[in-house]
């Protein structure tokens, strides 16, 4: 709290004397010498010298408001993680004392001390909060949690609108820290994919309704320039990324293709480590461009402003390289509805049909949109206003940086299906899998994901769960063990629909396997028997071994489908903790979230 000297009755030495006293005051100081100073000036009128009296003490009202921030963030991917870490230099840079942590790595009973609190949380799957932010959402939302009146706080929320539980957790906490008693400083903000502004809008809130409460004025937010060896390249200056090699993993006759991607990160300056992903920017199919530009009789070439910077591009390659038209929101049907007169879409997005709605959005695109509800009366320029911009795909990175210098491997299935009588493609997939040649180049950056990370200890046993495409760090895992020399035993359980054609990077977990990098592996191969067999039965059956190398202090790790993979595989872990530890359901999951806490259960799912 600093004296301004301008609006005080103090003199220049007087302000000075106090803004060195103040900050080192405790809180109970400053009541007693507030209590005193006005408990003073009573006696004083009465002509009496005076010490402040409980009353006195228990008016104060005006206390010096606390320099110090607590960032918690609970994220999945990295980037609550990223923007948590940006708030926090924000911060530091004028003049607050910041925490920045992971929700899992924070104490809930020291909320209670914490003044002002900032909330970074993503939402996952079914509007569930991400693994490290489990433990604290359930204190939270228990009765253990303590009466906050003291608390001022703010909650930025990630999410994806395409979802039916939009930001879930962050308004969780928002409410929930409300009806605790706290007060926001700042309203909360919710953030879809493309989530870059209102996130710089919401830090430039935040620390304008810090420093109103210190006394001082709201302070202007300016990006940070890249720290001594940061690279130039990020989420928003992707780095144009040459492809080396794009290559089909499965055999012949198989029902699947994934492709391995070899990239070049040549004089780029990014780095990573196992456990991170890479952002890439796709572009959309030209033909379903095409087919949409033709529907609406649009000119391609038209030129169309695609930001609020006022740039301005042809329409075509607008539609192609900078808007999303395979996926329909909400919000997205909801503003196309102001474009048409057509009384059954008004009727669509009505409040009384949101089930209706939900049904409509799923498996639809722009195109379906637009042909189902024609006429229209919009201008492209309008369509243009109301799309999201074209979000990153992150990636599993299935390489080590020290195994592969200046190079990035990707490893992506080929997504196609049919839906509403029209074969659907993955954008990225596709593009990857269909018209992506070595020598084109990618945009793309780096998404570090401390939550997905190889123990530091090289002589951790570990347990990777990985089936098709969740292969791909374990891959990485792999790579940087076999690099650095690590002793520590290492289990990998996979699975497919063929041997034959479908068992990624064969020859290379072969050569582990003989090597001794790779101690012990399973498969499954779930189309080569008549009862399908997965990972999590594999699993099942070496239970006994399992327990006994969880006992040991192995980590386990699962990437892939967090749906219906990664739920089974949770599962299986607690039944086989159950069964082979000889505990209740209650101590099983106990004994499941304990790993959690000590980061020896970590998931990379999607």
């Amino acid at each position: 709290m600093q004296l301004q000297v301008i609006n005080s009755p103090f003199n220049q030495e007087q302000a000075e004397l106090l803004n060195r006293l103040l900050p080192t005051l405790t809180e109970s100081q400053k009541v007693w010498l507030s209590g005193y100073l006005a408990a003073s000036q009573t006696a004083t009128a009465a002509g009496t010298p005076s010490v402040p009296t409980q009353e006195a003490q228990v008016g104060i009202t005006a206390q010096a408001i606390s320099k110090d921030v607590t960032i918690l963030y609970g994220s999945q991917t990295g980037n609550a993680q990223g923007l948590a870490e940006k708030a926090g230099k924000t911060l530091e840079g004028n003049g607050f004392n910041v925490t920045v942590s992971s929700m899992s790595d924070f104490k809930p009973n020291n909320l209670k001390k914490v003044e002002n609190l900032l909330i970074v949380a993503s939402t996952h799957g079914e509007g569930d909060p991400p693994d490290n932010a489990l433990s604290f959402h359930e204190f939270l939302h228990g009765r253990r949690a303590p009466k906050l009146d003291n608390l001022r706080y703010s909650v930025l929320a990630l999410g994806d609108s395409s979802y039916e539980f939009f930001c879930k957790t962050g308004k969780d906490f928002d409410h929930r820290l409300e009806e605790l008693g706290g007060k926001r400083l700042y309203d909360r903000v919710d953030c879809d994919l493309d989530y870059d502004e209102p996130a710089a809008e919401w830090i430039q809130g935040v620390l304008s309704g810090l420093s109103e409460a210190q006394g001082g004025a709201a302070v202007s937010v300016s990006a940070a320039a890249p720290q001594a060896g940061e690279s130039a390249y990020s989420r928003t200056n992707p780095f144009k990324a040459e492809v080396l090699e794009n290559i089909n993993l499965n055999g012949r006759g198989s029902n699947k293709e994934t492709r391995h991607l070899e990239i070049s990160l040549e004089g780029s300056g990014l780095t990573y480590e196992p456990g991170d992903s890479l952002g890439v920017y796709p572009q959309n199919d030209p033909e379903l461009v095409d087919l949409l530009l033709e529907e609406m009789k649009w000119n391609p070439e038209e030129n169309v402003t695609i930001n609020k910077q006022g740039e301005s591009l042809a329409l075509r390659e607008a539609l192609i390289s900078h808007f999303e038209i395979t996926v329909l929101t909400k919000p997205l049907v909801e503003q196309a509805a102001k474009l048409s007169e057509n009384q059954e879409l008004q009727e669509l997005v009505s409040p009384d049909n949101v089930e209706k709605l939900k049904a409509y959005l799923d498996g639809r695109d722009l195109l379906d949109l637009v042909r189902d509800f024609a006429p229209w009366k919009g201008t492209a320029q309008d369509f243009i206003s109301i799309l999201r911009k074209m979000p990153a795909r992150l990636y599993s990175i299935s390489s080590s940086l020290a195994a592969n210098p200046d190079e990035v491997h990707l490893t992506i299935g080929a997504v196609r299906y049919e839906a509403h009588g029209r074969e659907r493609k993955g954008v990225c997939s596709i593009l990857c899998a269909e018209r992506l040649q070595p020598g084109d180049t990618l945009p793309v950056y780096v998404q570090h994901n401390q939550n997905f990370k190889l123990p530091a200890n090289p002589d951790t046993p570990i347990i990777m769960v990985g089936p098709g495409t969740g292969i791909a760090p374990f891959r990485a895992f792999m790579q940087e063990r076999e690099e650095m020399g690590a002793e520590g035993k290492s289990w990998l359980f996979f699975g497919d629909q063929h041997f034959v054609t479908d068992f990624l990077y064969q020859t290379e977990w072969q050569k582990w396997l003989k090597d001794g990098v790779l101690t012990k592996m399973d498969v499954a191969f779930s189309r080569d028997s008549d009862e399908k067999v997965y990972v999590q039965h594999r699993m099942l059956e070496q239970s006994k071994e399992l327990f006994e190398w969880l006992q040991e202090g192995a980590a386990v790790y699962i990437c892939g489908d967090e749906k219906n993979m990664a739920h089974d595989v949770h599962n299986v872990l607690i039944d086989i903790i159950e069964k082979e530890g000889g505990m209740s359901r209650e101590q099983a999951e106990a004994y499941l979230a304990d790993m959690q806490q000590q980061k020896r259960y970590q998931r990379d799912v999607y």
